[in-house]
């Protein structure tokens, strides 16, 4: 199965069209058990997460593969070895799991740094011992690759493809990462749940942008669409791309993926949806209370 499962919502309320809030730990079990007998294998969450790991690692997640995220790494510290080794030391308890498919770094400026090359190392290291298999960078931009590819070998790239952003295929580097054998992973298939809000229930600070939702909610009224299949059958139509990560509140959302995946894809141009503007397709610039 292509879709992965992330976890923040295990951890935190996220997303603008949560309503459910964080994810108790038994509908989480729920969402886990859905997971398996549907042959999702990865789950995907980060330390920045709230406490995601400690809600995996309570549910059981020995039967995925799993992949978290470094957090931000603090400016003048003496071992970055022995930090990053911390992290992830105690990363493994809260998953009660011995090794991790994927490590990522979330924050990947620290690679622009005067600690780049310690930070590689560390990170190394960790795949040499078999603590963890896969080594890579999550971004926001994909052309922030174009700096990281000459500091650090990546084994697996996870970046944000919807129809509204796609520099990861615009600007080539969906394609590279292919050919070089780097395992891809994209997020925010839905942008965050806004595309799978109703026409009036689009904040006024995103208006600025109502000629893109008015075609995109025309055109699903106008041809009988759903908006959750359009938006994961656009990402999934990508053979370059491994696993899309989606979250879900509940068990019965997750299902709904999974038949909708399974179904019959609807060949619809979404052309123009595409959009580069950064106050946009950068949900950390809605600034949206």
């Amino acid at each position: 199965m292509k879709i992965a499962l992330g976890s923040a919502q295990f951890g935190l309320s996220y997303g603008i069209a949560n309503i459910g809030g964080k994810v108790g730990l038994t509908e989480a079990l729920n969402i886990r058990d859905v997971a398996l007998a549907n042959n999702i294998d990865t789950l995907d969450t980060a330390v920045a997460y709230g406490n995601s790991e400690d809600a995996l690692g309570s549910i059981g997640v020995d039967d995925f593969r799993v992949v978290t995220k470094l957090p931000s790494i603090p400016e003048n510290i003496p071992d970055i070895h022995g930090w990053v080794h911390a992290e992830i030391k105690a990363s493994l308890k809260r998953l009660k799991k011995k090794s991790l498919y994927g490590l990522l770094m979330h924050d990947p400026r620290s690679l622009f740094g005067k600690n780049a090359h310690e930070i590689v190392g560390a990170l190394e290291a960790l795949k040499e011992t078999g603590i963890v298999r896969k080594i890579g960078v999550s971004v926001y931009n994909p052309a922030d690759l174009e700096g990281i590819s000459r500091i650090m070998s990546l084994d697996l790239v996870q970046a944000p493809l919807n129809v509204v952003d796609r520099r990861l295929i615009t600007s080539g580097w969906l394609e590279k990462l292919s050919n070089s054998d780097v395992e891809v992973h994209t997020r925010s298939s839905f942008l965050q749940g806004l595309l799978l809000l109703s026409r009036d229930k689009i904040p006024k600070k995103l208006e600025r942008w109502s000629a893109l939702w008015d075609f995109w909610h025309c055109e699903h009224i106008k041809r009988d669409l759903n908006p959750v299949k359009e938006c994961l059958s656009f990402v999934m139509s990508f053979s370059q791309v491994d696993r899309v990560i989606v979250g879900v509140e509940t068990a019965s959302q997750l299902q709904e993926i999974i038949t909708l995946v399974n179904s019959t894809n609807i060949s619809t141009d979404w052309s123009p949806m595409a959009c580069d503007d950064e106050d946009l397709i950068n949900p950390s610039n809605w600034d949206i209370k």
